[in-house]
């Protein structure tokens, strides 16, 4: 299974990584923070955020497939189906749905709260253009209001498997994250966006997946900034935690994980795409290919081997769409949770019981719902590991060397 994607991508020039250019490297932090919808309200499942979870993660690789596919002719994944120098940045954690920061769009500056998503390459805000009520709650970009913007050919469109849709042209403008800046960074200012887009806490999305998969087709911001000399690696670190997260430009921050960093080789330059394996207890439950996603809130795989995974579990079950909102979803006794782990170059990292809980059925509190999640839609020989695996390591996402990397946090 994992032969057929490198097969696919190893026929593609990926993202060729410049040498930077003249000046003093720089790195910084980010603060991010969580922000959302919660997953449970008073420790009960809410089935229509689960649902969301879902979709959302459909859409998103049906997109990056249909962009790879569209520049080399071949399919990056089987069973994808098409939808109709260092800085650091403070992260704000959605809720355990998204983790946000902020960046600025524009000269003078237009400010925005971001994603920063690992699983997608491409950047879009709501544009001053936008009547659509999906735009009525959040920051607008507004290119007659900066010198530095200008309108670029083509257009962009996103869409989700729960129908939800956002569309707009593509401009380049001077794009800024914590002080580090990138001139002509190619995005979106979407003219137009679906009404559950209004319910989201977040302005847009940021990519930090390479740009083999852009849907605008430009160089990622990352990519920019080292480039043009602002970072002295493509290299970004992220430390997801309830206080204290960021978002780490240009390497590693030692002070957010303690010990060495193990690295598992890139099978490709689109996604983050590794091979790990993760285990219930001493059990391999699933061994394959790994997609590294700091854009989705938990661990995605397709139904069959989810099943197979969730068969090691003692006392599982799957729980009803009435609870859950979605098919693919999964109970197991509050009791008795199971020892999860997930491993990548022969080392072990545990998911802690609370991040692999997403809340009780009902009331009773005895049985709980797991973030391992099955769906089809998504890639058929793949995992999409998320936040709930990430926010037990500290992360490193090294272009250079195409290897991702992980630390026991600090």
């Amino acid at each position: 299974m994992i032969a057929s994607i490198a097969i696919a991508t190893l026929a593609v020039a990926g993202s060729v990584i410049a040498a930077p250019a003249p000046g003093e490297p720089k790195t910084i932090s980010i603060p991010l923070h969580k922000r959302g919808s919660p997953l449970s309200k008073d420790g009960v499942v809410v089935g229509s955020a689960l649902a969301r979870q879902v979709a959302r993660v459909q859409g998103k690789y049906a997109r990056g497939n249909a962009a790879f596919k569209a520049k080399t002719g071949l399919d990056l994944f089987s069973g994808v189906k098409p939808l109709e120098k260092r800085q650091k940045e403070a992260l704000t954690d959605e809720q355990d749905e998204l983790w946000a920061g902020t960046i600025s769009i524009g000269t003078p500056a237009q400010n925005f709260l971001i994603d920063f998503d690992t699983g997608s390459s491409d950047l879009w805000v709501p544009s001053s253009s936008c009547t659509s009520s999906g735009c009525s709650t959040h920051n607008k970009y507004s290119s007659s209001k900066s010198s530095t913007s200008s309108k670029q050919s083509g257009s962009f469109s996103i869409s989700y498997g729960d129908g939800s849709t956002a569309s707009g042209p593509i401009y380049s403008d001077t794009v800024t994250v914590a002080g580090l800046s990138v001139a002509g960074q190619s995005f979106s200012p979407v003219t137009s966006e679906s009404s559950s887009f209004s319910s989201d806490p977040s302005d847009g999305i940021m990519g930090l997946a390479f740009s083999s998969i852009s849907s605008i087709g430009a160089p990622t911001f990352i990519e920019n900034l080292y480039s043009q000399g602002k970072i002295s690696a493509p290299t970004f670190g992220f430390r997801l935690a309830s206080s204290g997260s960021e978002l780490y430009l240009g390497g590693a921050d030692t002070s957010k994980y303690t010990g060495s960093i193990t690295w598992a080789s890139l099978t490709s330059k689109t996604y983050w795409l590794t091979t790990g394996s993760s285990s219930v207890g001493s059990t391999v439950g699933y061994s394959g290919a790994m997609i590294i996603d700091s854009g989705t809130t938990l661990v995605v795989g397709p139904t069959s081997s989810v099943k197979a995974w969730w068969a090691k579990v003692p006392g599982s079950g799957t729980c009803s769409t009435s609870v859950c909102g979605a098919s693919g979803y999964y109970t197991y006794p509050c009791s008795s949770p199971p020892s999860v782990s997930f491993t990548f170059n022969g080392r072990k990292f545990p998911v802690s019981s609370t991040d692999f809980n997403l809340g009780t059925t009902d009331n009773s509190g005895t049985t709980c719902v797991g973030a391992i999640v099955g769906t089809s839609g998504v890639p058929d020989n793949a995992w999409i590991v998320g936040d709930t695996f990430m926010k037990n390591v500290y992360t490193v996402f090294d272009e250079a060397n195409s290897r991702v990397g992980f630390a026991t946090p600090a």
